[in-house]
């Protein structure tokens, strides 16, 4: 049996949607994109969406629209893909990276609060497979180092500490204390790339919280702007009658979502809270049948709700060398696992800039024994019992250098 890691759930759905937006004669950024945008602001609770063609947009958009630049320093975790960092250095600000705590994959509270400086203008905290971060935590810190925050600009005032910016790349749909990802900090940027519980093909979103002094229209319209060329005018403006003329504000990006993309993710929105629930179904059978000496990441407690997205495994008192062997013995079974991730100061890009990995040990630590299994909702009952199956071997095989089973017996 072959399990793939992680292809999209494409139903009749999102090809009917597709084809009536094609049909529609509009397919560039449009009445389609609109409706997503309204439909992704009222699932977060917040004021306004807007789509882009990517979480990275998101990130970067915030950022400019926040007036970060050179001279400024950003802080995120060590421990996340590229995309949280990059937009650092695309807007030519300073990355600064903390360490996660030694028992999860968020930033460690002390090591951010000593990260802050005056020039610290943001955070990006990662909601790590779908888990939406301890902001109350990270707003404390906020709190307790205000004094420090120097504003760069009249936006920038509106808020009298470091800005939160949460990278919800995973996060779209989870929640704590009944609040939904998207809503916790400041800025939120969401991801609906192929892998993700919701997408639209490749795109992301962001979201802002009302803020006083904070004019939710004007902000719509400036992330227009930005990701139009800064065009005073979108396509769909234009297509009225003697509506042709148009100018440019000033020399901006392209980056916005079109109708072809938006119609997938209005049909996997109105699949979603059935994704989740079956995503859910399949993480209690991964933690009921796995019966090697493993610790799950905690996807749903008293107050929080994950999205799911991935299921992290940390191997309990093994190393990168065990790791790597079970990954490549569980594809020798026809099972894709991979790993998430591998902290920023291991990739040449970082160690470039002056990174090192000894400086983060706790995320040296946890990557080297991360496994993520498949969880995606293609998976049928007997592929996931399957996953379970080659899990228990492989480990078992690693463990006492055993030759694989073949054919795989069942339990």
């Amino acid at each position: 049996m072959n399990v793939p890691f992680s292809p999209p759930d494409i139903s009749q759905a999102e090809i009917d949607e597709v084809c009536d937006a094609l049909r529609s004669g509009w397919i560039t950024t449009g009445p389609r994109t609109k409706e997503l945008e309204r439909q992704v602001a009222a699932r977060c609770g917040t004021p306004k969406a807007v789509c882009l063609n990517s979480a990275t947009a998101a990130l970067e958009c915030a950022l400019r629209l926040l007036g970060v630049g050179p001279g400024d320093e950003v802080i995120t975790s060590a421990y996340t893909y590229t995309a949280s960092c990059s937009v650092i250095c695309h807007v030519g600000a300073t990355p600064v990276l903390v360490d996660v705590t030694s028992d999860s994959y968020q930033m460690d509270l002390d090591a951010l609060a000593a990260a802050i400086t005056p020039r610290t203008k943001v955070i990006i905290p990662v909601d790590i497979a779908g888990v939406v971060c301890d902001y109350d935590g990270i707003m404390a810190v906020c709190e307790a180092k205000k004094e420090l925050f120097t504003p760069a600009n009249e936006r920038q005032a509106l808020w009298d500490r470091v800005i939160l910016l949460a990278d919800c790349a995973h996060s779209f749909g989870a929640s704590r204390k009944g609040i939904a990802a998207g809503a916790w900090a400041d800025f939120s940027a969401f991801s609906f790339h192929a892998v993700k519980n919701l997408t639209t093909a490749e795109g992301g979103a962001l979201t802002w919280k009302a803020h006083e002094g904070l004019d939710d229209e004007l902000v719509y319209k400036e992330l227009m702007l930005m990701s139009l060329h800064g065009q005073s005018k979108d396509a769909l403006a234009k297509t009225k009658l003697g509506a042709w003329e148009y100018d440019i504000l000033y020399p901006a990006y392209k980056c916005n979502m079109t109708d072809v993309h938006a119609a997938i993710g209005l049909a996997q929105l109105r699949r979603y809270d059935a994704m989740l629930a079956r995503r859910r179904e399949i993480l209690d059978a991964y933690q009921a049948g796995i019966n090697a000496p493993v610790e799950f990441l905690q996807h749903d407690g008293d107050d929080f709700a994950s999205s799911r997205h991935l299921c992290l495994v940390q191997l309990v008192g093994k190393d990168m060398g065990f790791r790597n062997a079970l990954i490549i013995r569980m594809a020798a079974y026809g099972v894709a696992t991979n790993v998430h991730y591998k902290p920023l100061p291991l990739l040449t890009a970082y160690r470039d800039l002056g990174f090192d990995i000894a400086d983060y040990p706790r995320a040296y630590e946890r990557f080297c024994r991360e496994i993520t299994l498949p969880l995606h909702t293609n998976l049928t009952d007997e592929q996931v019992a399957y996953v379970v199956r080659v899990f228990n071997q492989a480990y078992h095989e690693v463990e006492f250098g055993m030759a694989m089973q073949l054919p795989l017996e069942e339990d």
